[in-house]
């Protein structure tokens, strides 16, 4: 779990940024890695968010990978400042099975307004990884009124 330092910290922002979003408690998943331009969020394994063949439903795949991505860009800015999703594109390369899911978030181009980020979600059986999931997330800066 990520240890925040200070309020203007960006560890810290995005630590309390993810604690208000309740839809990441209500599927139970925790902030793993926050670094400039990188967040990891996991997911254990959960019945209840799987779709009729048993894999994480792509819900669930997308909700998180943007959450990764979005905070990715978030630890590039300024306190005061917001993130929000202006589109994403996700491919889906593997069934999603396994005991936890790891979605991670990179920026790959920081803008002064939007910022591209490219996100991925692994599904992991122990220690073995398998990528589900890849695609590209354009986060937007803004600034709450």
């Amino acid at each position: 779990m990520v240890q925040p330092q200070a309020s203007d910290c960006p560890a810290s922002r995005v630590q309390a940024s993810f604690a208000r979003q309740s839809i990441m408690a209500l599927l139970g998943a925790d902030l793993d890695v926050v670094e400039p331009g990188r967040v990891d969020i996991v997911l254990p394994y959960r019945a209840d968010l799987c779709q009729q063949n048993g894999f994480l439903h792509a819900g669930i795949s997308t909700t998180i990978a943007d959450s990764a991505g979005g905070y990715a860009a978030y630890t590039l800015f300024e306190p005061g400042e917001d993130v929000l999703t202006s589109e994403f594109k996700m491919n889906f390369l593997a069934p999603a099975k396994g005991d936890r899911y790891v979605a991670s978030g990179r920026v790959v181009k920081p803008g002064k307004r939007l910022s591209i980020c490219q996100v991925e979600v692994h599904a992991y059986e122990g220690e073995q990884a398998t990528l589900c999931v890849i695609g590209l997330l354009t986060a937007v800066r803004v600034t709450p009124r």
